[in-house]
């Protein structure tokens, strides 16, 4: 069989290594599964297919440095998923029977008991047998907050399986930037990562498992892991299988190009975030020692498994190079065939060791993200055909919102320049007019009482004075320390206990937030009041997130983008206001569900890109900003305007119909689960229908108000040598929208 594409030169600056013990956990996988019914008779392998597969090779090169009790159990680990892959294959995708595959996947977290006296169902399958016996024999040897981690991303792993197949159902191919995010939890390695602290005698301390270095770590890690398998399975997966999940065919559709162009791009981005893992170790692992004050044992166990999932992307490779499994050329024979070069070597662990490509496209990949010349003109941001299935109504109580929130404004300093604060003067009466900022709380709560509506508009003000403030004042110039201690005062102005003495507000964005923070907090209960101060400090710790890639004039990959964006959007603020605003009537769980984190992000997610859409002229030509999402995407894919227009205009569908999907089809079922109520099932419905409101409200305040338009960016507003405009709405105040959404008084 042809290959559809040749492999490209990998960025792997890491040679593999092999376990002493390959062969004890060969032949203890062989029996294991045997013993587990995953052999003859089950329909699914032979023990030639498992022999051929060699999953003992896989994690002998993943896990180098394990003792052989702990290599053959990882082994059995993998041998597991494969198979679970398989099955669910055989029996629900091939068939596109996804009830009955969301039955089968029911069942499985029941055989990961947190406590190890627990009782397990009878199993009645090769993959429910062989859960129950690896997780009896793995989790003594690990903590409970590791064992919740990791039954978390089992669960995961198996249960997206099910977006794989609705793909498969209604034959569509995912947008790529979707697909990435997706692909992690339906690849499973973050499951993996969490074998490696097993596999390492390293388990990552619960104080910063959490953590954005951490889960960069893991991220990345995950990346680069599947979509290095997306390259090597394509020919399986589109061939044979009829998968549509795949990246190589994701990017051939969405950039329109050839395979073999779409492979080289898979390629890219498996190196840029090779890369983004290497960055995260050199530079934020230390500063996470420092801030947590973590002991010597713990900086080790997070150094040990960082090099952990080091040894997994180098061995990972080395394996697929091997495996019988996927498109390899040959596999390691391949390599025997090339031309003798003084440059090059062929053999064990060589494959990470090409000198003639080491300087070549990871290189340049690098430098493409740090080398972008801001200010480019771009001429006016295109508006595309959005979809938006809601309509708007505007309260009432409008025009008295949009005199009362600037005299507001003006009560708390926000025009003109800070007393000793260069740069700080970024707001004028006459602009935050044409910002038009009670327009948008009144189209996202229409509802809303005048004072209501007032708090609304204040927070939006905000949030919007403060996006400006930070990469005008400390981006420019350069102060990040500066930037910390602000960011540090203003959660000490959020205090749980209302009678915690705070500091005196010294400047207008701290008046702002100390004001609204006694207003909106002070019904709250305290456990409220720690989640709303939470979802602030996520807010606010983005915005140093954006000033230290500003500082190293860095444009993130598309997801780290859109996860960060995400996470300073306020989706968690909103989801504490959403309990005040529906007086307990939806019970706390209902949000912790992951259809309702679906819903949320979904729509957290369009607006977002909506706002990069509108706002893409001003940012990219007039104030040189980074975080754009289009300029991310092109960036990225090294592709131009209207290509990456055309990917983000195409994710908002996808998350607008996503948004729609879960709304109709999995709500309800989460409705039947926790058999709510009917006051609870109309509060969930309600907070539904606010969500749709905050929707339609942002698009209609972006096409009514002037922040965007030619005249206001030319507008010369403010002192000589000032940007024309302030920056964007887009990465903080939207996600302050949401605060209205849930209508505390």
């Amino acid at each position: 069989m042809t290959q559809p594409f040749e492999l490209p030169d990998f960025y792997t600056p890491y040679p593999a290594r092999l376990n002493p013990h390959l062969e004890t956990a060969r032949t203890h996988s062989r029996k294991w599964a045997r013993d587990m019914g995953m052999l003859e008779g089950s329909n699914i392998w032979e023990e030639k297919d498992l022999d051929a597969h060699d999953y003992a090779l896989l994690c002998s090169y993943t896990h180098p440095d394990c003792d052989a009790d702990a290599l053959s159990l990882v082994t059995d680990w993998y041998v597991w998923v494969f198979f679970f892959d398989d099955h669910f294959l055989e029996k629900f995708k091939r068939t596109l029977d996804r009830d009955g595959g969301k039955k089968y996947l029911d069942r499985l977290p029941a055989f990961m008991p947190m406590e190890l006296t627990a009782a397990v169902p009878e199993p009645a399958n090769p993959v429910e047998a062989g859960l129950a016996d690896l997780w009896a024999r793995t989790v003594p040897h690990m903590s409970m907050a590791w064992r919740k981690r990791f039954a978390e991303s089992t669960e995961h792993l198996l249960n997206e399986s099910l977006w794989e197949l609705s793909n498969i159902n209604i034959h569509r191919v995912p947008n790529p930037v979707e697909y990435i995010e997706m692909r992690r939890k339906v690849g499973g390695a973050p499951w993996s990562a969490g074998l490696v602290e097993y596999a390492t005698g390293a388990e990552v301390p619960a104080a910063v498992a959490g953590s954005r270095p951490l889960r960069v770590l893991r991220d990345s890690f995950s990346d680069g892991v599947h979509l290095r398998n997306d390259l090597f399975s394509y020919q399986r997966e589109t061939e044979e299988e009829g998968e549509l999940s795949n990246g190589v065919l994701v990017l051939e559709t969405f950039l329109n190009c050839t395979t073999q162009e779409a492979a080289d791009a898979v390629n890219d981005l498996i190196t840029s975030r090779l890369q983004q893992f290497e960055k995260t170790v050199v530079t934020e692992l230390p500063a996470l020692f420092l801030e947590e004050g973590l002991d010597p044992r713990s900086c080790a166990d997070v150094l040990a498994y960082a090099k952990g999932l080091q040894d997994w992307q180098s061995g990972g490779h080395e394996w697929h190079m091997r495996s019988s499994r996927y498109m390899n050329g040959g596999g390691s024979a391949a390599g025997a065939s090339r031309p003798w070069s003084p440059f090059s070597s062929v053999g064990f662990g060589t494959s990470a060791a090409d000198l003639r490509t080491a300087p070549g496209t990871p290189g340049a990949r690098r430098l493409r993200s740090s080398t972008h010349v801001p200010h480019q003109k771009v001429g006016p941001s295109r508006i595309p055909d959005l979809f938006m299935p809601f309509t708007t109504t505007l309260s009432p109580h409008l025009e008295g919102a949009r005199r009362r929130v600037v005299a507001w404004a003006h009560r708390m300093g926000i025009f003109g320049p800070q007393p000793g604060v260069p740069l700080s003067d970024i707001w004028d009466e006459p602009a935050m007019v044409r910002y038009d900022l009670a327009l948008c709380a009144a189209g996202l709560r229409p509802d809303a009482t005048a004072e209501q509506l007032d708090l609304a508009a204040a927070w939006l003000a905000w949030g919007t004075y403060a996006d400006d403030y930070y990469p005008q004042v400390f981006g420019r110039t350069r102060d990040i320390a500066s930037a910390k201690v602000c960011t540090e005062r203003l959660s000490a102005l959020m205090p749980v206990d209302p009678s915690a003495a705070v500091p005196e507000p010294v400047n207008a964005m701290e008046r702002g937030l100390a004001d609204l923070w006694k207003r909106t907090a002070g019904p709250m209960t305290p456990e409220a009041r720690r989640m709303f101060r939470a979802s602030v400090d996520t807010m606010t710790a983005g915005w140093l997130w954006e000033l230290d890639n500003q500082l190293h004039h860095r444009i993130p990959d598309p997801v780290d983008y859109i996860e960060m964006r995400r996470a300073t959007f306020g989706c968690d603020l909103t989801m504490s206001l959403s309990r005040i605003g529906h007086d307990g009537q939806i019970p706390p769980e209902i949000y912790r569900t992951r259809t309702l984190h679906s819903l949320q992000n979904a729509a957290a997610d369009y607006a977002c890109l909506l706002n990069d859409v509108f706002s893409y002229q001003k940012e990219i030509e007039y104030e040189g900003e980074l975080h754009n999402g289009i300029l991310v995407v092109q960036n990225f894919f090294d592709c131009d305007y209207p290509t990456a227009l055309h990917i983000i205009n195409d994710l908002m569908t996808s998350r607008m119909r996503e948004f729609q999907h879960v709304a109709a089809h999995e709500l309800p079922v989460v409705c039947d689960d926790f058999a709510l109520s009917p006051e609870a099932r109309k509060a969930l419905d309600d907070y539904v229908h606010e969500l749709e409101n905050w929707l339609a409200g942002i698009l209609t305040w972006h096409r009514g108000c002037l922040r965007y338009t030619e005249a206001e960016l030319r507008h010369p507003m403010g002192s000589p040598g000032r940007l024309a405009a302030p920056t964007g709405l887009g990465m903080s105040a939207a996600r302050l929208f949401r605060a209205s959404v849930a209508g505390v008084g």
